[in-house]
């Protein structure tokens, strides 16, 4: 059953119907004066005869018309004559028409590609974005959108994630490829340096807080047969060589066990690329860990402690991360204005992101205009497309009426002198 789907009228359709109902009025005026005149000079000879073969030729035309307007939109007179009412007939057959019109003559990647063109978006964006009160409101914008993801996002959902997709990607993964080169990388960067110095650090500390533990296990290892005396001695003795010795490493970045500690570093990255016997361990070492029961809900807590860092960090207007995204979206507005080759990447990307959305999509969105017309109640769209389109429709009406009139009397002339 076809129901209707358009909106009621507004106050600029009123507008509308009140200017078609003048010229609907003007119109019927002019046949009315015609017909006046007809009756007034018939059967009138000389200049009268001119004036009423125009006056009869105006009403033909202007009847005529008339009819053809009408018929577009309803049965003339309410008379079901073949070939009337064709929109209300036939607009399913419009609405097609019109998708298929849309679809050849505006969803073509030349005419896309052309429009984005002659639009330079990267120009009209990097002007906008260097205004640094844009750049903040994208900003605004952005942080409010992730913070209802991440206030959205279960953890009961992420963990059924991790566990039933991640977890069992990873397993399957080798391990020791992707080990073996972030180690090469992190090496060949010295990166780190700072790890080191920070176990040394901490080594330290550790140390000389912890003199009672350090001896008590060295104490156990010793031979039953040694005094007490004596291992508490050594071991002393091992607690403070032990203290100067990380004390000289941490401070000397030049010491031999450092150079030590990178050698075997390398032979760690190079045998995860290539010992097979390395591999197997590294493989190991990962699926037990993987799992751990203890690992999921680890990981889990650091990614509570994560979102709630964000949440916070977000929520900050005035923080130092709002702050710094806006700054790098003021950068990059003023690097569009100037790097015409980023200018022209960005243009590109968006003119293919269209022509790549109008390839998978441009179908569902011309078959809007089908189904949508489909679900129009036939009249009533007859009703509103006459009230868009009529106004003008009645100068077809008024200009048969004055050409109609012009053609009889020119015909009237023909006629006087041929005879």
């Amino acid at each position: 059953m076809t129901i209707s789907m358009i909106l009621p009228e507004g106050a600029a359709d009123a507008d509308r119907r009140r200017r078609l109902r003048q010229m609907k009025s003007l119109a019927a005026g002019l046949l009315l004066v015609a017909a006046v005149v007809y009756l007034v000079t018939l059967h009138r000879s000389g200049f009268w005869g001119y004036v009423n073969a125009g006056a009869e030729a105006s009403m033909v035309g202007a009847i005529a018309d008339w009819f053809a307007v009408t018929a577009l939109f309803r049965h003339p007179l309410g008379l079901p004559i073949p070939h009337t009412a064709l929109i209300p007939k036939r607009k399913d057959e419009f609405g097609k028409s019109l998708e298929d019109f849309v679809a050849e003559n505006f969803l073509q990647e030349e005419i896309i590609r052309d429009r984005l063109v002659a639009s330079r978006v990267s120009a009209r964006v990097g002007e906008w974005l260097r205004d640094p009160v844009n750049a903040a409101k994208v900003v605004a914008e952005g942080a409010s959108l992730a913070t209802v993801g991440l206030r959205r996002l279960r953890d009961a959902d992420v963990e059924s994630l991790v566990a039933e997709v991640l977890l069992p990607r990873l397993v399957d993964e080798p391990i020791s490829p992707i080990a073996g080169n972030l180690l090469s990388e992190v090496l060949a960067d010295n990166a780190h340096y700072g790890l080191v110095d920070l176990a040394l650090e901490e080594g330290y500390h550790w140390l000389v807080h912890n003199q009672e533990t350090f001896t008590s296990v060295l104490g156990e290892r010793a031979p039953r047969w040694v005094p007490d005396r004596v291992n508490e001695l050594v071991t002393d003795r091992v607690h403070l060589e032990a203290i100067h010795w990380v004390a000289d490493i941490r401070a000397d970045p030049h010491h031999r066990a450092r150079g030590a500690l990178d050698s075997l570093l390398h032979q760690l990255a190079d045998d995860l690329l290539t010992n097979p016997a390395t591999q197997e361990r590294a493989e190991r070492l990962k699926t037990r860990l993987l799992e751990h029961p203890q690992f999921l809900a680890s990981g889990m807590a650091v990614f509570d402690a994560f979102r709630s860092a964000l949440l916070d960090a977000l929520g900050d207007t005035d923080g130092p991360l709002r702050a710094r995204a806006t700054a790098e979206l003021v950068r990059f507005g003023e690097r569009l204005g100037t790097d015409e080759e980023l200018a022209a990447r960005l243009d590109a990307w968006v003119a293919d992101a269209a022509v790549f959305g109008v390839r998978r999509y441009g179908g569902e969105l011309t078959a809007v205009i089908t189904h949508t017309v489909a679900r129009w109640d036939g009249r009533e769209a007859a009703s509103r497309i006459e009230l868009q389109v009529g106004r003008d429709l009645q100068f077809i009406r008024i200009n048969g009426t004055i050409v109609g009139g012009l053609v009889g009397v020119l015909i009237h002339a023909v006629s006087v002198a041929v005879s």
